[in-house]
């Protein structure tokens, strides 16, 4: 079975993908949209046939006190807007300090600030995917 993790920010749409197993999360990609998140489901919806994914997992950040602002309606939005158009399920994952842990990742491996942000969001989507599938197993 398939994953497909999803790291939504404001500018871009972080991008991860399973093995066939549902074991090991790696970046797939990441698309800049600019707050354009309808074309962003068309372009989700086309990577799910393309790869034949079984099931996606978005990121949900959640507040460190555990409540719900303004980039948590945004994923729920995105969550409901792609149910509309996809018949697989789709998961939520808590996926706060991602990118942060996803930052510090890449710091570690010496990849310079430039090449940091061409792909931290798809990093911390594989993040949330690994989280997910890690925590599925238990």
């Amino acid at each position: 079975m398939k994953y497909l993790g999803l790291d939504l920010g404001s500018k871009t749409l972080g991008i991860a993908v399973s093995d066939g197993t549902g074991l090991i999360a790696s970046s797939y990609k990441t698309i800049r949209h600019n707050e354009e998140y309808d074309r962003l489901l068309d372009e989700v919806k086309s990577i799910v046939e393309e790869l034949n994914i079984a099931a996606i997992v978005l990121g949900f950040p959640k507040n460190m006190n555990n409540t719900i602002g303004p980039k948590g309606e945004l994923s729920l939005s995105f969550k409901e807007k792609l149910e509309q158009i996809l018949d697989i399920p789709i998961y939520l994952q808590d996926e706060r300090l991602t990118t942060k842990s996803a930052t510090d990742m890449l710091i570690m491996g010496n990849v310079s600030r430039k090449d940091r942000k061409k792909v931290v969001d798809s990093v911390a989507a594989t993040i949330i995917l690994q989280s997910y599938l890690d925590r599925r197993d238990k």
